[in-house]
């Protein structure tokens, strides 16, 4: 019997893989969790029907939501990632020995405990000495925060259930009271084809905060469209001038000239973000 699963991406549009089996499945207080093995992809965790990463591609985006803001700071000692409970922006920020603490705030221990079960090349750095995890809800644990943090990486679901406030101006407020004078903070903010509208506002929103606000992109196949957008806010520093430090060994995606070029924006994304 041939076994496929769909997530229907868009109402009108699905990815469908052919499954060699169901490895995993939980409802939580939270959400529901599923790991399947696929054929193409390898390993994929599924949130609420919705693809959160694979073993085959993970390391563009959690290379890519992690260097970028690592690398523009010029000495990132404390970095705060919330959400990313596989551990894959975890596992990027590790690679930098000038960072001294990373925090990981989950709001769901349950999708730590897969990750760590059934993907461990993603998951390999929670038990890091650096790694302090909070499974607590990131809205409210940024709140008691001040002037804590070099980097701050929101790696979430996108903007439905608990994640929702997660793309609201009042969070992005907490975040850039949580920040250090010269912090940054970058969040995943969805597909350029498929989610405009939130770019736009996530965008807006976010400027209206931080002095420098730039948006990035980067290709993660599973991700609806293939397209990804991520929106950086920095106190002080332009991600257009990092400070060059050597790039950790063992990129697979990320690069100086990629950080570079994921900042050349096509028109019709320049657009979603002029005034």
């Amino acid at each position: 019997m041939k076994l496929w699963y769909t997530e229907k991406q868009t109402p009108n549009l699905g990815l469908s893989c052919k499954v060699k089996e169901t490895l995993y499945f939980v409802q939580t207080k939270y959400q529901e969790i599923a790991v399947l093995d696929t054929i193409q992809f390898g390993r994929m965790l599924v949130l609420d029907g919705m693809v959160q990463t694979t073993a085959a591609d993970e390391f563009v985006y959690h290379e890519m939501i992690s260097h970028v803001p690592l690398a523009t700071h010029p000495s990132p000692s404390n970095v705060l990632i919330i959400g990313g409970g596989d551990g894959g922006a975890v596992r990027e920020a590790a690679k930098y020995p000038q960072v001294e603490k990373i925090t990981l705030v989950e709001i769901d221990s349950q999708v730590i405990e897969a990750a760590k079960r059934f993907l461990p090349e993603i998951s390999s750095a929670l038990d890091d000495s650096r790694v302090k995890i909070k499974i607590v809800d990131g809205i409210e644990y940024i709140r008691s925060r001040q002037n804590a943090y070099d980097v701050i990486i929101v790696d979430s679901t996108e903007p439905v259930g608990p994640a929702v406030g997660l793309f609201g101006s009042p969070f992005y407020e907490e975040v850039f009271r949580a920040l250090k004078t010269d912090g940054i903070f970058v969040a995943q903010t969805e597909s350029p084809f498929f989610n405009a509208d939130l770019i736009r506002t996530v965008f807006r929103r976010i400027k209206s905060i931080f002095p420098h606000t730039y948006l990035y992109l980067a290709s993660v196949p599973t991700y609806p469209s293939g397209l990804w957008s991520f929106t950086l806010g920095s106190k002080k520093y332009s991600p257009l001038q990092p400070e060059g430090k050597d790039i950790p060994s063992g990129t697979r995606y990320y690069t100086a000239q990629v950080h570079q070029s994921s900042f050349s924006l096509p028109r019709f994304v320049q657009e979603l973000i002029e005034e």
